[in-house]
């Protein structure tokens, strides 16, 4: 018979515990917190001692949290995920394939108006991270397949055509329009639909 040890614990010490990891969970709440509040506010590229400041922790409080800045990067675009993720996974509504691009317009429209200053601030940390350029291509390919899932198989043989729908369907697009260009949300809306059907103008039905 295996014999097996239990630490006992006093009850004085349950509490302690119990106390440092809410206080934990809490640091490491407020460092996420923080950093989705700066990059949300324009600050794409937020430093470790800003962040700090922000959260309201010491700056070791941040690194006994996050190994480095690519980890943090990381958990803020989790958070972001799991919040647009519902929306690029629900099927585009149409009874054509047609429809059912622009439907896909519209609604990247508002995920990537929502994530825009968050993309933009991994994207420009992604050169430096392994990680962060891995997620990038997963991105890619999630949307390419997407968009592919949705075409007959006499459009997907137009590859020209077919790498077109990406691009005017990406977020770079997207950025170009709101980022760049300072277009109003409807506006940037309209030029994607209007690029979309020009494109998709040429195709075949079925």
């Amino acid at each position: 018979m295996t014999n097996v040890s239990y630490k006992m614990t006093s009850r004085s010490e349950v509490p302690l515990t119990d106390g440092r990891r809410e206080r934990s969970r809490s640091s490491r709440s407020k460092i996420v917190a923080a950093m989705l509040d700066l990059v949300g506010k324009g600050d794409v590229a937020p430093s470790a001692v800003r962040v700090a400041e922000v959260a309201g922790v010491g700056l070791r409080s941040v690194f006994r949290h996050f190994d480095d800045m690519d980890e943090l990067y990381r958990e803020m675009g989790e958070v972001i995920e799991a919040q647009v993720m519902p929306i690029i996974l629900q099927p585009p509504t149409g009874a054509t394939w047609r429809e059912k691009l622009f439907d896909i317009a519209d609604r990247r429209a508002m995920v990537f108006e929502t994530i825009l200053p968050y993309r933009i601030s991994a994207n420009l940390k992604r050169f430096q991270s392994p990680y962060l350029m891995q997620d990038y291509r997963r991105i890619l390919r999630l949307e390419s397949d997407t968009i592919g899932s949705y075409l007959p198989a006499m459009v997907k043989a137009d590859v020209a055509g077919t790498h077109g729908l990406n691009v005017i369907l990406s977020f770079q697009t997207w950025r170009l329009l709101r980022h760049d260009q300072e277009l109003p949300f409807e506006d940037a809306k309209a030029v994607v639909r209007r690029l979309l059907g020009h494109a998709m103008a040429g195709m075949p039905e079925d």
